[in-house]
């Protein structure tokens, strides 16, 4: 779940005109004036019926500045904007816009409410809002967004036309609802996450009953010094007061330094286009498809990581580099420590170079020099030498559990499998193959130094990360 201080702010703002001249007719009067053109026929016989057309149009001008001076003036009109949920990726935002008429006329309000691209339904056009505000009443219409990115967006203004049941004339307004909003990576649904929960449950009370004395470095009780015990595990101040050797018995760690290490290299920016069958936080539309980076990906995998740790009782760290180290966390727990981790993940981006691998490795040594549990999720570039990123992982292996994860590309992964029907196609397959083939060597010598190794396509992350990281609790590997 998502703590409520993620929730975006809801913003009010009274009404400005658009303009200096921000009034105009309507359509309806456009129409009525029309129709005066009707008496220039019958005009050709009778001079005077052409008089008729020009008092008719008279008549609906006087009318539309009658019904335009009825209309409230903008600073007579306030609107709000507020978020009924969180903007996360792959689920809805509800929006909700409320307008406030202090004027004494009821108005029929279209309303346009600019929003970014990122935060736009994919391929949806905006249409205009319709809504009936009445005299000192608050009015409400609700409308729904699906978040394409994340990190920080702004948002524009509120754009107001009203005008009154009439219909003959009509205002222009805008309101200051410029903010700043937030979207977060995709999160678990609490169904999804519940099964997790229950197995880390279930090998936390398994490890409390075998009590694995001599495995870890926990402190767990004091007995008497036995032939073969090792000197640094004497207790000397107990010693002193007993008058004879004491040792310190260590159990399993409960408590282990969990770190989350991201690429935010070049291979991270490849879109992957979610395909039809995957469960989602909310059903596609219609001729839609999502289509997100390997790298939202990834944060949404460190998101759900992040949430089984903490409860599971370890302290979870996270490093995301590129060319430089963007985000840095040390390890923590508590929902403040996970509040502060989801924010660093929302604002990590994928950048257009080669990532720095030796760096990142180089730093996490200093900042973590004990031995722990390292995601690192990543992509093998298509080298003729070794990828930088093997030697920095082959570096993490002499002091920590590692489960390294590559992200594949499905649609390399369909061209090695499909058959050729073409010299072209053969090509084309031949070098979807020699890619796999490459890849699945090198997570094998990576698998043979002691890492456990994934290579799957990102849709299958998440799920597949949180099971090796409650296989690695369960073995007490750490």
């Amino acid at each position: 779940m998502i703590a409520p201080s993620f929730h975006p702010a809801a913003i009010h703002a009274t009404c400005e005109p658009r303009g200096r001249w921000s009034f105009g007719l309507t359509a309806r009067s456009v129409a009525l004036l029309i129709v005066g053109f009707a008496f220039l026929i019958p005009g050709l016989w009778d001079q005077r019926l052409s008089y008729a057309m020009l008092a008719w149009d008279v008549l609906v001008l006087i009318a539309a500045i009658l019904d335009g001076t009825r209309l409230p003036r903008a600073a007579m009109l306030t609107a709000t904007r507020s978020w009924s949920n969180v903007p996360s990726l792959d689920s809805q935002t509800e929006i909700e816009l409320t307008i406030e008429n202090q004027g004494s006329v009821i108005i029929d309000c279209r309303l346009i409410d600019d929003l970014p691209a990122s935060l736009r339904n994919p391929g949806a056009t905006q249409e205009p809002i319709r809504i009936t505000s009445f005299p000192r009443v608050p009015a409400s219409v609700r409308y729904r967004v699906e978040p394409q990115e994340r990190g920080d967006c702004a948002t524009g203004q509120l754009y107001i036309r009203y005008r009154s049941p009439l219909g003959l004339a009509e205002r222009w307004a805008k309101a200051a609802l410029a903010q700043t909003v937030r979207v977060y990576p995709a999160l678990r649904t609490g169904e999804e996450q519940q099964i997790f929960l229950a197995r880390s449950r279930q090998i936390d009370l398994q490890l409390r009953q075998t009590r694995q004395r001599g495995l870890g470095r926990d402190f767990e009780s004091l007995r008497d010094y036995r032939e073969g015990d090792d000197m640094r595990d004497i207790c000397w101040t107990a010693s002193a007061r007993r008058g004879n050797l004491i040792t310190r018995q260590y159990q399993t760690e409960r408590s282990q330094p969990v770190w989350i290490v991201l690429d935010c290299g070049r291979l991270m920016r490849s879109r992957v286009v979610a395909s039809p069958g995957t469960k989602a936080a909310m059903p596609l539309a219609p001729g839609s498809l999502r289509e997100h980076s390997k790298l939202d990906h990834a944060c949404t995998a460190a998101v759900g990581l992040a949430q089984l740790a903490l409860f599971s009782g370890d302290r979870v760290g996270l490093l995301a580099y590129g060319q430089t180290i963007q985000q840095r966390l040390l390890p923590g727990r508590g929902a403040a420590h996970l509040r502060q981790m989801i924010e660093l993940l929302a604002q990590v981006r994928a950048e257009s170079s080669e990532a720095d691998h030796l760096r990142a490795t180089t730093l996490l040594g200093r900042l973590q020099p004990r031995r722990s549990l390292i995601l690192w999720i990543t992509d093998l570039a298509e080298t003729a030498m070794r990828p930088e990123v093997i030697d920095g992982a082959m570096h993490l292996l002499r002091r920590h559990i590692l489960l390294f994860v590559a992200m594949a590309q499905p649609e390399v992964d369909a061209i090695a499998q499909d058959r050729p029907k073409n010299v072209d196609q053969m090509f084309r397959a031949a070098a979807a193959q020699e890619m796999a083939a490459r890849r699945e060597l090198l997570l094998a010598r990576l698998h043979e130094q002691g890492a456990l190794t994934l290579d799957l396509n990102p849709e299958a992350v998440t799920s597949s990360v949180l099971n090796q990281y409650l296989m690695v609790k369960e073995r007490a590997m750490v």
